[in-house]
């Protein structure tokens, strides 16, 4: 059975499609050693941010010189993308030996494409000596396959409409989803509306959110990147972030604060902020003289941050509109997502 053949079998698994709870994985990562007990995990959820959020936190953490593992989704290229040690891809090679062991009890657990995922990075990592991962959730919280893991602390960056024949049709039902990754007495930090700040804190976790525990002010650096002031209870940290607009630079505050409550301190706050990238996030790609803006937004809230981001940057340049070319999904709300859009759109009217 070749490596190449494994990785086949992992993706044929998605035609599975996703099937939510917690036994499966749990007996996966018992059946494997429980590589998880062997590092310290925080769990970053929410609706949208959640990627760059962990990205700046894991460098924070990096820069604070502990041995750091990023576990994302999905990726752009590669699958290897998902797993980062210390700033580096694990190579496809590490990721396709580890998958060859982990396969067969997958099979015997019957174990859903995302399951086996997250039962490698925690592999990876474990045999990688981390000190400490930052693992991305996947779809929700409470059933996802990341809440196998006990977290340190736990991230929540925000709450809106998405997945909503899963997880619920309201944004009540969806944070009630999402808080299943608090745990009760342990710190967690979150920037959600201060409307579902009751649903959050039902779990009982020592919760510090947005406005009312900490604050952030965000001025835009133009094309590179966001300047962020933030407090919390005890400190305060004056960060640069090449994350571009003001959604970008409010998850590089919600990673400080994080990274704070996990005893970084401020430089290595300041340092891993400026040191993030996160690919397909804003990215600017130069292009023929001209700049190509890739980004991940694919539900309306998402969109309306991408549009907040992009309105002055495009007046800095005298521009109102430009060509955007947009794909998603067909259970995506692709008409809220192109009512935020089609007023930037060149050529709309």
């Amino acid at each position: 059975m070749t490596q190449d053949t494994n990785v086949e079998w992992l993706f044929a698994r998605q035609r599975f499609g996703v099937h939510p709870g917690l036994d499966r994985v749990r007996e996966l990562l018992a059946r494997l050693g429980d590589p998880q007990r062997q590092f310290g995990a925080v769990l970053v959820g929410g609706t949208n941010g959640k990627g760059s959020t962990a990205a700046t936190l894991a460098a924070m953490l990096r820069a604070d010189r502990r041995r750091t593992g990023l576990f994302t989704s999905p990726h752009l290229t590669r699958l290897s993308e998902r797993f980062v040690v210390d700033g580096e891809e694990v190579s496809s090679a590490q990721v396709t030996a580890a998958l060859a062991r982990v396969r067969p009890v997958s099979e015997a657990v019957e174990a859903s494409f995302f399951e086996v995922v997250t039962a490698l990075g925690c592999v990876l990592f474990a045999e990688a000596g981390v000190e400490i991962a930052v693992m991305e959730v996947g779809l929700g919280g409470r059933l996802d396959a990341t809440n196998a893991l006990e977290p340190r602390l736990s991230v929540i960056t925000n709450v809106a409409l998405d997945h909503t024949a899963i997880l619920g049709g309201t944004v009540e039902q969806i944070a009630a989803e999402k808080a299943g990754i608090l745990r009760a007495g342990r710190p967690a930090v979150t920037a959600a509306a201060p409307a579902v700040l009751p649903v959050l804190e039902q779990r009982g976790a020592d919760l510090w959110a947005l406005g009312r525990d900490w604050t952030a002010q965000t001025r835009s650096l133009g094309w590179q990147g966001t300047a962020v002031d933030v407090q919390w209870p005890g400190g305060a940290a004056q960060v640069q972030t090449p994350l571009l607009g003001e959604h970008g630079g409010l998850n590089a505050a919600l990673a400080a604060v994080a990274a704070a409550r996990l005893g970084v301190f401020n430089e290595a706050i300041r340092q891993g902020a400026a040191q993030t990238r996160w690919p397909g996030r804003l990215e600017v790609v130069p292009w023929q003289g001209r700049r190509v803006l890739l980004d991940g937004a694919h539900n309306p809230a998402g969109a309306q941050a991408l549009a907040q981001a992009l309105r002055p940057l495009l007046a800095a340049s005298g521009r109102a509109q430009l060509p955007i070319i947009f794909g998603a999904a067909e259970d995506k709300d692709l008409g809220g997502v192109a009512a935020e859009l089609l007023p930037l759109a060149h050529g709309s009217s």
